[in-house]
Parts: structure tokens; sequence; C-alpha cells
């Protein structure tokens, strides 16, 4: 009997370290911003990076594509959650009104690169497939440098 009760933790510990883990450092979209948009653009200024904004709508068809699709691209992922503070606000309530109201945005989703400044660097409106997104992403670093 000792010996069955000795076993059954063994086999317990032996599954456990057996089964295989995914990486636990490996993001699998966007890594957005989690706080008022005040916070993000400190958090810009004091990383000394730009900020990529997406403002969308809940009811909109294609944002609801881009965080499908565009926004879980391993490529995209790796590039936007290196080179920018990424935020993502609903356009219709809160900092995400002001915000739509303050850069006039033409439609959802609108996507901005922004210096830590808050000064709109490059923009866009609509779906982006992940090249497109990466090379918008690209260009918004331009002219950041500018």
């Amino acid at each position: 009997m000792k010996k069955i009760l000795f076993l059954i933790p063994v086999a317990l510990l032996a599954v456990a370290f057996a089964t295989k883990r995914p990486a636990a450092s490996t993001a699998v979209e966007i890594n957005f911003f989690k706080g008022t948009w005040s916070e993000a653009v400190a958090k810009a200024k004091n990383e000394n990076r730009p900020i990529f904004l997406d403002i969308y709508a809940t009811w909109c068809g294609p944002c609801k594509l881009l965080k499908k699709q565009t926004f879980v691209d391993k490529e995209v992922v790796k590039f936007y959650n290196a080179n920018f503070i990424n935020v993502s606000l609903d356009g219709e309530t809160g900092d995400g009104e002001v915000l739509a109201q303050k850069y006039q945005i033409p439609g959802y989703p609108t996507l901005i690169i922004l210096d830590n400044k808050e000064n709109p660097l490059y923009a866009t409106a609509g779906f982006m497939h992940p090249k497109d997104f990466i090379k918008f992403g690209k260009e918004g670093l331009k002219k950041n440098k500018n």
C-alpha cells in the first residue's frame, strides 16, 4: 500500500513534466495598452516610442476582421509590439470618442501612427492585410524619424 501511495504522486509529476507547454513569451496578438489615453501617451514619452492608434466601432465589420486576421498575424505582432505603444479604442465612447473628434476620423477603423507628443504622422482608414499593415507601420516610423 505504501508503494502505491508513493507511486501515484510520482506518476502525476511525470505526466505534468511530459505535457508540452507553449512558450510563455510568445505574443499571439498585438499588445494593446490597457489604461487611459493620457497614460499611454506618458508611456510613449517615457519609452521614446511612437503610438499606433486603432479607432474602431463595436458594430464595424472591417474592424472585427482586423482583430481576427491582421492583429494576430505573427509578423504583425512582432513588428508592432517591438516598435509602438499600441492603443485600441472604441470611437464611440470615452477617450476613443474624444480622439475620433480630435483627429476627425473619416470612418471605422481608422489607423493612426502618432509621435509621442500626439501629433499624427500617418493615417489610413479601413481593413488592411498583414503585409500592407506592416508597410503602413514602417511608413509611420520613417515619418517619426524626420
